[in-house]
């Protein structure tokens, strides 16, 4: 059974997608791990950072793309012709064992999910609307993985900024979740809002099918300039440092490289694009201590 992991934070532009698809590659590449990458941010930052927007068009235009799976679960359709396995990419990169579940930019209807859980809420007299949500929640991603689930090894997700149905639904279905964050006062917010959705998450499914069983993996830095913000920056770890055990945060931070953004421009992850440059090796060494700290919970 795969683990599943979500890479999160209430912030954007602190450099979830950079981690998960550098994480993903690592495992798959240097550890031979088998990955699938679950792309549920619409922005599909993590599709096109594995795939070149030709071939993400030609995906979407097959509707191979995780929309065709949320929709047939918002509105089964017993003629579907497609199931998960049809719309996963394989070896993607041309790197083994490394597999991708496109995003899409445009991934359900709010209004048609609300209002088939209004439906399902009168037809069950006695269970409000609060429950239905809760469990459909539960379940949503759970779905999408649960025939995949011993094709691998990791499912690595990468998660909307915010707090949408599908980040929520993500960290339900997850084993654990990664933190990535830049030094900042507004990226430290974000820490602090998800510890406290989470927190209450976790409680209102308590006394569900699907309780939540999820740890933090780690709170990672990823870092975004130097010289005279170097010691502003230690000042803002060390402020999070109070905030978590240190077995909850990682040894190894990523630099700023702009090879990172410049593998981007490639669609590769830059583990694969530039393997020699720092950006990579800082993210070979993060990927060691991450199958450490996992290791601790198995």
């Amino acid at each position: 059974m795969a683990l599943v992991i979500s890479t999160v934070n209430m912030k954007g532009g602190v450099g979830k997608t950079t981690l998960t698809v550098n994480l993903a590659t690592c495992l798959a590449k240097y550890h031979q791990k088998r990955v699938l990458v679950l792309d549920l941010d619409a922005q599909i930052s993590a599709t096109l950072s594995l795939m070149s927007p030709h071939e993400f068009a030609q995906t979407r235009k097959k509707r191979k793309t995780l929309s065709y799976l949320i929709d047939n679960i918002i509105q089964p359709n017993p003629h579907s012709k497609l199931d998960v396995f049809d719309i996963i990419c394989p070896a993607v990169c041309d790197i083994e064992g490394l597999e991708l579940l496109p995003g899409d930019i445009e991934l359900y209807d709010e209004y048609l999910v609300s209002e088939m859980l209004h439906k399902e809420a009168q037809l069950n007299e006695g269970i409000n609307f609060e429950s239905v949500w809760n469990k459909f929640e539960s379940v949503l991603i759970k779905k999408i993985l649960d025939p995949v689930m011993d094709e691998y090894d990791f499912v690595i997700m990468d998660c909307a900024p915010g707090y949408n149905l599908l980040t929520r639904s993500a960290i339900a279905a997850s084993n654990f979740y990664l933190l990535p964050a830049r030094p900042e006062p507004l990226s430290i917010v974000g820490i602090q809002l998800l510890e406290r959705r989470i927190a209450k998450l976790k409680e209102s499914h308590k006394n569900s099918e699907y309780p939540l069983k999820i740890n933090l993996v780690g709170v990672i830095f990823i870092m975004s300039g130097g010289g005279l913000l170097s010691r502003y920056y230690n000042q803002v770890m060390r402020r999070v440092k109070e905030d978590f055990q240190p077995h909850q945060l990682f040894n190894n931070n990523i630099p700023m490289d702009v090879n990172v953004a410049k593998a981007v421009d490639s669609f590769m992850p830059v583990v694969s694009a530039m393997p020699n440059s720092q950006g990579s090796k800082a993210f070979l060494k993060f990927a060691e201590e991450f199958l450490q700290k996992v290791a601790l919970y198995v």
